[in-house]
């Protein structure tokens, strides 16, 4: 899948595709559902499949650190869109100056001059341009005008339930792993590269592998059971702490995992953590010797999940 970074990158070759517009942010099932309907047309027109996402997400600019806790990273979203065979996928650097283009303006300029877009799917809460005065209606009256078809997928619900990217992330800040897991169709994890630390866990014989998250507010935190990939092809068992690690005077979140039954230097590795299990909250202990009594605790715990994960499957 081509990855066009930026308006200024649109070129020639790019014109003529089907589309879909939207954050995307975790590429749950109601968004799988978008893109299925997006790569059907894609074939029936003989065009590429493009999807257009933001970054930052529009929330994020204008919220800060209020926005909505980041389910997916541009490259997890990429990660993700690549594996359903999707063409292209345009992220657009959204500015203030961005989101104060008109919504007729954002339908002739990009839309029809720079994409020539063919066919466009939409979810049913969509709206664009300033204001947030486009909608699912003014792009169906540019469609009749310009040519292009354009479609609203309902949401698809489980359940009763709507399936949004606002309700996984509920489901992740209470531990609720399995019902996020249902809406996004796999479970939960987060990727990252592995970067230095204090290296406090070395001295009590615990070596972390440390993630830092590059999200503004992450969606989870607390100790996790978790399943690592990303070294030598094979999948790891771990547990993993999410946050700011107060007992040592933490500043920024991240992701500090123990990987068992692993020696070796994964600096600069990729590692993609899958959330098993929420094991408790995080907390401030009153002394790094009882975070240590807790860690040890913590990780027999994990092995215990796993090895009745591993009964279950036999």
């Amino acid at each position: 899948m081509e990855l066009v970074r930026g308006i200024h990158n649109l070129k020639q070759q790019h014109q003529g595709c089907v589309l879909s517009i939207g954050n995307f942010d975790g590429i749950h099932l109601g968004h799988k559902a978008v893109l299925s309907r997006l790569l059907d047309e894609a074939k029936r027109l003989n065009v590429p499949a493009t999807v257009m996402t933001f970054e930052p997400q529009p929330e994020e600019l204008f919220l800060g650190n209020n926005a909505p806790a980041r389910l997916s990273r541009l490259r997890d979203k990429f990660v993700q869109l690549d594996k359903l065979f999707l063409d292209r996928l345009l992220c657009i650097s959204f500015t203030h100056k961005f989101a104060n283009i008109s919504a007729e303006a954002f339908i002739e300029d990009l839309l029809i001059n720079k994409l020539n877009v063919k066919y466009l799917v939409v979810g049913d809460d969509f709206h664009f341009g300033y204001q947030r005065k486009g909608d699912f209606q003014l792009l169906k009256q540019a469609g009749e005008k310009y040519g292009f078809e354009v479609v609203d997928t309902q949401s698809l619900t489980q359940q009763a339930l709507r399936i949004s990217s606002t309700r996984i992330r509920d489901f992740l800040a209470k531990g609720k792993l399995t019902d996020a897991a249902t809406m996004l169709g796999r479970k939960y994890s987060i990727a990252g590269r592995v970067s230095h630390g204090k290296k406090l866990g070395r001295t009590i014989g615990v070596p972390t592998a440390n993630l830092f998250l590059k999200r503004r507010v992450s969606p989870v935190s607390g100790v996790f059971v978790v399943s690592v990939l990303g070294i030598n092809g094979k999948i790891y068992q771990g547990v993993a702490n999410i946050g700011t690690r107060p007992t040592v005077q933490g500043e920024r979140q991240q992701l500090e995992v123990h990987i068992f039954d692993f020696e070796g230097d994964l600096y600069g590795e990729q590692l993609e953590v899958i959330l098993e299990k929420k094991l408790r909250n995080e907390v401030k202990f009153d002394s790094f010797a009882e975070l240590k009594v807790q860690i040890e605790a913590d990780i027999q715990d994990a092995k215990l999940w796993h090895e009745n994960a591993r009964v279950q499957v036999i």
